[in-house]
Formats: C-alpha cells, structure tokens, sequence
C-alpha cells in the first residue's frame, strides 16, 4: 500500500463486534455474503497486496465460527483459520469472558503459502499456547500470525512477554495486531500491535493509539535463527513419571 507493505494484518474480530456480559458478539454473515471480506478481497486485488483479514465472525452451518482469512494480491483466499482455543476465563471482580457462549471452536492448525514463506495461523488466545505455534513451525511456518483483541488486563502484564517468547521459542518472526479502545458494551483491548523478529527483538510496536506499524520481514533471519538456536530439532519425545510422597524416585 502507500507504506510499501506487501502484506496487511488486520485485528480480531476488526469487521465488528460487541460485548453482552461475558459473551461476545461479533457481526457475522456467511463467508459468500459477508461484506467485510468482500471489501478485504476488493482491497488486496486493487494495491497488489496481501491481506490477513485478521478475524471475522462467519457462519457455518448455523454456528459462528472466529476466522481468520489469507487473501493473496488477486484476492484468493487461499487459507482459512478457525480460533481453536476460546477465551473463557475469569479475571475475578466481575470480568468473566465466554467466547464459548457464542462462537464453536475450530480444530485444525493452519500454515498458509505466500511469497516470503509458509504464515502460520492464531488468533488471540492461541496465544497462550506454545504447542500450537511449534506445531506450526515445525509445518513449515516462518512467520506467525496473531491478530487479537487482547484485553488491557492481561496485556499489561502478558502481551509484550508472550509475543516475543512466541518468536523466541520457534525461530520466526511474529505478525500480532491488536485492537485498542472500548469495546461496545464494554471492555477495553490494550493495544501495542507489534512485529518481532525470529531473535525476539521488538521491530515495531503501535502503542495504545490508533495507527499502524511496518517493519521489513527477512526471510534469511529465521534460517539464521533456528540454525544459532535449534530449538525445534533439539525436541524430543518424553514421558512423565510422578512419583507418590513417600515413594521410590529411582
């Protein structure tokens, strides 16, 4: 776009959503009819980009699933993510959260092809768990995707931390835009979008305003940083063992 960006990440739930108490409620169509995604496809086709339309509500089968889709620089979409961990959770003093209440999870990881490399899919909470994104790297992702709407109670002390151990912990450069502001009905999203790269380091950061960032993706750094640290081919299988009180460790 006028930047130079060769690919765009937009946000969870960015075509619209609000809050009910713990429930959230995003706008949702059925991906042939849903006019954001129509929008985002016309977008990509008329700059020549690539779009992650960073998550919307669809409909499948008369539920609403949180997607995530690829779009390419014709406007194919030639991948699609459904949130497989769902934010259910309970901060005490009255913030509960049930994504569950109102969206169906997905079951199936992502790695989406593009021209830097394969774009491993999340969205939001995934965030929390590591087995996802070394599944995904190890499946040929050298950049992961988070578009979120993290929460300012947890992103204060979480988000910054997560990210980068995300990128740390698999070699890859970490796309993860968040939403920032008030949600309607409530609840505040912290912000601080943010490009780190396979080493950790923090490239780019939007802070709590309303904006954008760009920073430039090298795909040779995170061959260079799974060959320093190759913590991916180092894994190895294990069992566990837990030993009663009073029992024998040997």
């Amino acid at each position: 776009m006028d930047t130079g960006a060769d690919l765009v990440c937009f946000p969870e739930y960015f075509g619209g959503v609000r809050s009910d108490g713990p429930r959230y409620i995003p706008t949702a169509f059925a991906e042939p009819d849903h006019p954001v995604l129509a929008a985002m496809r016309a977008a990509a086709r008329d700059t020549g980009t690539w779009v992650l339309a960073g998550s919307l509500g669809v409909l499948v089968d008369g539920k609403v699933v949180n997607r995530a889709c690829v779009i390419s620089s014709d406007g194919a979409i030639v991948a699609r993510y459904d949130k497989i961990h769902l934010f259910d959770i309970d901060l005490g003093e009255g913030e509960p959260h049930r994504e569950s209440a109102t969206i169906a999870a997905g079951d199936q990881a992502v790695v989406a092809p593009t021209p830097w490399g394969g774009l491993g899919l999340s969205i939001c909470y995934d965030l929390r768990f590591p087995q996802l994104y070394q599944t995904l790297a190890l499946n040929g992702a050298d950049m992961l995707t988070v578009p979120a709407g993290f929460t300012k109670a947890t992103g204060t002390g979480h988000w910054h931390v997560l990210v980068r151990a995300r990128a740390i912990e698999t070699g890859s450069y970490v796309l993860a835009s968040n939403q920032n502001g008030t949600l309607v009905g409530g609840g505040e999203s912290f912000g601080h979008s943010l490009i780190v790269d396979p080493w950790g380091r923090v490239l780019a950061d939007g802070g709590e305003n309303e904006g954008f960032v760009v920073a430039e993706i090298d795909p040779a750094k995170v061959e260079e940083a799974r060959k320093r640290i190759p913590a991916l081919a180092n894994a190895r299988d294990f069992t566990v063992r837990t030993i009663e009180a009073g029992g024998d460790p040997s």
